[in-house]
């Protein structure tokens, strides 16, 4: 037996793992434009010919052809005695397939303790994490290690990437409450993911962008503090870059940068314009079954003081030496 399935199994035999949903009405047939969902990541699953679409929430999309949807399933299963707690907040949920398992990394928030206070921000228990299953669909359940990043900084929106020297790593963000400054970081996992390995090291920060902005208590432009959303892939050229988003303004906003080194240490150029139209952000990419590219992110829109995010999904091109966006794609 393996050794995170029987680490699995033992905390089953000590305390329940919780699902995130006791009671959720299933739905089929939905449009895309009709789910509410932040953050959607879409895992294109050969074995199954299915689509699952994760984001905030703990909880999960299916199609069979992008255009219809069924769900919401809840999949995310953690352990109430862990530093999560019994009803931990998730966002940003995506899905990797890795020697034939499939691995949840999402953003877990322990709304009960509190690590920090820094100015009027109090800052609560938050990290990425990663649980693992069997199957696409889930459950997805904790391995062996109860943290893979520091308790007492806000962490979120890790990503999976093995670089040039065949290393696993999740990319993610430190959080601008703390730091002031958002910052993009890495920190090296385990070969069967389950842990992390050493410390974090800091890629770049919000302030490098040449678009992100904000206006500052005297009203003088300056970087916008957020970093967002980290997503990484190779053009055809081979060349390294990652999708990441922050804001101008009060508009969300997606950009892309570029790694010089073609690894993950950089240093990393940012493009200087947005590469998706305004209030578009949180994208990754993935392709078709039939090989089309395509972005999935979400529109953020205010209407009467409530914001609203909706799955959106746009063409995408790699067959040069950067990635560009095209039209919206309507399944």
């Amino acid at each position: 037996m393996r050794l995170e399935i029987l680490f699995v199994f033992c905390l089953l035999c000590v305390r329940p793992l919780r699902a995130q949903e006791n009671s959720i009405s299933i739905r089929t047939n939905v449009p895309l434009d009709s789910i509410r969902l932040s953050d959607p990541f879409i895992l294109a699953d050969k074995p199954t010919n299915t689509y699952y679409m994760t984001g905030t929430g703990g909880l999960l999309w299916k199609s069979a052809d992008l255009k219809r949807w069924t769900g919401p399933y809840s999949v995310a299963q953690t352990d109430a005695g862990s530093w999560m707690g019994p009803k931990p907040m998730i966002w940003a949920a995506e899905l990797h397939t890795v020697n034939g398992k499939y691995y949840y990394f999402a953003t877990f928030t322990n709304r009960a303790v509190k690590i920090d206070t820094v100015g009027d921000n109090v800052i609560e228990r938050r990290a990425s994490h990663v649980l693992v299953s069997d199957k696409p669909g889930g459950p997805y359940v904790p391995m062996r290690d109860a943290t893979y990043l520091p308790a007492d900084k806000p962490t979120l929106d890790g990503t999976y990437w093995v670089d040039k020297d065949r290393k696993p790593y999740m990319v993610y963000c430190y959080e601008w409450l703390q730091n002031t400054n958002g910052t993009i970081e890495k920190i090296e996992l385990k070969p069967d993911l389950s842990g992390s390995v050493g410390t974090g090291k800091l890629l770049f920060r919000a302030s490098d962008s040449p678009w992100s902005r904000e206006k500052d208590a005297t009203g003088q432009n300056r970087p916008n503090k957020v970093t967002d959303g980290p997503f990484l892939f190779l053009t055809k050229t081979g060349r390294l870059g990652m999708l990441w988003t922050s804001w101008i303004y009060d508009v969300y906003t997606q950009g892309v940068a570029y790694s010089a080194s073609g690894t993950l240490d950089g240093p990393w150029v940012h493009e200087k314009e947005p590469i998706t139209p305004p209030n578009i952000g949180h994208g990754m990419l993935f392709r078709t079954f039939d090989g089309k590219l395509l972005l999935s992110a979400h529109s953020h829109t205010s209407v009467n003081g409530r914001t609203s995010r909706i799955p959106r999904l746009f063409e995408a091109d790699l067959s040069g030496d950067r990635l560009t966006i095209g039209d919206p794609y309507r399944p």
